[in-house]
């Protein structure tokens, strides 16, 4: 049972074009001040951490949520149909957009280009990822923003035929030639690559990313056995935060994603691992649905999508969203607070609207500022 204490909710309430405003914060109680009108630094200096606290960088016009010591901004499934080349119109306008809020990192939840299609030819997989390229990786190692990401069931399944072999092994080895090309250096400061780019470490301002290959159902015992070590490893231990990255959720969040094959199975024990190691954060893409969660010691981001097909959550009738979420922590307390804008209107999203619990086939959620002690009327 968890003491109302470690779960608490900060709301920030405001008026943007008619519209409320909130803000979810985690693990902290406390009261942001006024946002300052920020100044961005000198290009490769990077403000101490008391300077980053006072300033609120946000795009022009957009509500603009106080500046943690670290910011992340966190995207997910961008992309359209099978082979697509093009990306929606948010997905551009995101890109576009980020490099105001003045992020330390991009995160991404998977799903990149459209693929798991075995028809799709050696030209036309390349083609997609040089999209990728334009629309996203490109215009970010322009604004010099490190990208970490996780690789999803349309970027590189790693699912198997009943012969032990890849389905969709042209697609991983295109999807790998694609990142380990040195032109598309995501600006990471790796640990340990040598899985890259399905599974693999790295590290940034005191905080330790461990992404594992979360692109289908079944996470395999070794790579299991590596996440144990990893988190287990003298650079994890003595990061402030330890966050995890993967495509598929542990839990079921979303209408249509609610059946086997669209969560990892084993979410229990994963969980448990996750936590023996103090994990802070699972982040996740697939559900195409935003909801800021909880599930024992362990925060649960289910990122929305910028791509096609967003889709309801569970035990909402809330209409599907598009999103993009901005993670400020504050290493100290390690507490995150979340600002997730509606990409289609640029408003903020108020969590309270968001179920408090979703329930689904193989088990609970309950939203971040939910006390499990009160969930039992959720």
């Amino acid at each position: 049972m968890m003491a109302w204490q470690r779960r608490q909710f900060l709301a920030l309430g405001g008026l943007l074009c008619g519209s409320g405003l909130a803000v979810l914060a985690h693990r902290a109680l406390s009261v942001n001040p006024a946002p300052l009108p920020s100044s961005p630094s000198p290009k490769g200096i990077d403000p101490a951490p008391t300077a980053r606290l006072a300033i609120a960088p946000a795009p022009a016009g957009l509500f603009a949520p106080q500046r943690g010591e670290v910011r992340l901004v966190v995207i997910s499934d961008l992309n359209s149909q099978y082979g697509s080349v093009d990306y929606e119109p948010e997905v551009d306008r995101a890109i576009q957009l980020i490099p105001d809020w003045q992020p330390d990192l991009v995160l991404c939840g998977g799903d990149m280009v459209a693929g798991q299609k075995t028809s799709l030819t050696v030209a036309q997989i390349q083609a997609m990822w040089a999209a990728f390229d334009r629309h996203v990786a490109a215009p970010l190692r322009r604004a010099r923003i490190p990208f970490g990401f996780t690789i999803g069931n349309h970027d590189a399944s790693g699912a198997l035929a009943s012969s032990g072999n890849l389905i969709f092994a042209q697609e991983r080895q295109l999807a790998a030639a694609y990142w380990r090309d040195p032109a598309h250096d995501p600006g990471l400061s790796f640990i340990d690559r040598a899985h890259f780019p399905f599974y693999y470490t790295f590290a940034q301002a005191e905080i330790f990313y461990l992404v594992w290959d979360a692109s289908t159902a079944q996470i395999s015992e070794s790579q299991l056995a590596w996440v144990a070590q990893s988190l287990a490893s003298p650079a994890a231990r003595s990061a402030r935060l330890r966050i995890v990255i993967g495509h598929l959720p542990l839990y079921a969040v979303a209408v249509g994603r609610d059946r086997p094959g669209e969560f990892l199975n084993q979410a229990d024990r994963l969980r448990s691992l996750l936590e023996r190691y103090q994990v802070h954060t699972y982040i996740s893409g697939h559900h195409h649905a935003y909801f800021p969660g909880h599930r024992g010691d362990l925060d649960l981001l289910h990122a929305g999508p910028l791509g096609s097909g967003p889709r309801p959550l569970l035990n909402s009738n809330l209409p599907p969203r598009k999103t993009l979420t901005v993670v400020d922590v504050h290493r100290a307390t390690a507490t995150t607070a979340y600002t997730t804008y509606d990409m289609r209107t640029l408003q903020v999203l108020d969590p309270a609207q968001l179920p408090r619990r979703i329930e689904g086939p193989n088990g609970w959620v309950l939203r971040r500022d939910v006390a499990v002690a009160f969930s039992r009327s959720s």
